[in-house]
């Protein structure tokens, strides 16, 4: 058997604080000298000198909303891949997974980015660049 095979049983005990300058933490038990943090218990919302709730940034409306949510802007070069004499709304959008559920609740709005082919119906808000180019290939816009 040998020393140090043994099994620890004895654990260092806690730092006892303002127990005499003999003990190493006395007098200021380790906290410095003067100041807020040396005089007892901070409370757990202590942030400093500024209070919590004015260092969040400040943001209006119920439930902290953005103010305006702008449409999910698509390219028209992006509806060329429907069929001649199609009529393109949401649910075939949808369908072609060009946009997802969640972009519906922003709108959708679509520019005149590109080129397209075929002639096309669309159900949609359109840019005005978008409405001379679908009307240019023979389409035509209806109003939602």
């Amino acid at each position: 058997m040998r020393l140090d095979k043994l099994i620890k049983i004895k654990t260092q005990d806690k730092k006892r604080l303002g127990r005499g300058i003999g003990s190493g933490k006395g007098k200021t038990a380790g906290r410095g000298t003067k100041g807020q943090k040396a005089r007892g218990k901070i409370p757990a919302t202590f942030t400093g000198s500024l209070s919590l709730y004015k260092k969040l940034p400040l943001r209006r409306g119920k439930g902290n909303a953005k103010v305006s949510v702008k449409p999910k802007l698509i390219n028209i070069s992006k509806l060329d891949v429907f069929k001649t004499k199609t009529v393109v709304d949401i649910a075939k959008l949808l369908e072609a997974k060009i946009i997802s559920q969640k972009d519906i609740k922003r709108g959708i709005k679509i520019l005149g980015n590109g080129e397209i082919k075929n002639v096309l119906t669309v159900k949609l808000p359109v840019s005005e660049s978008a409405r001379k180019i679908i009307e240019k290939s023979g389409g035509r816009i209806e109003n939602v």
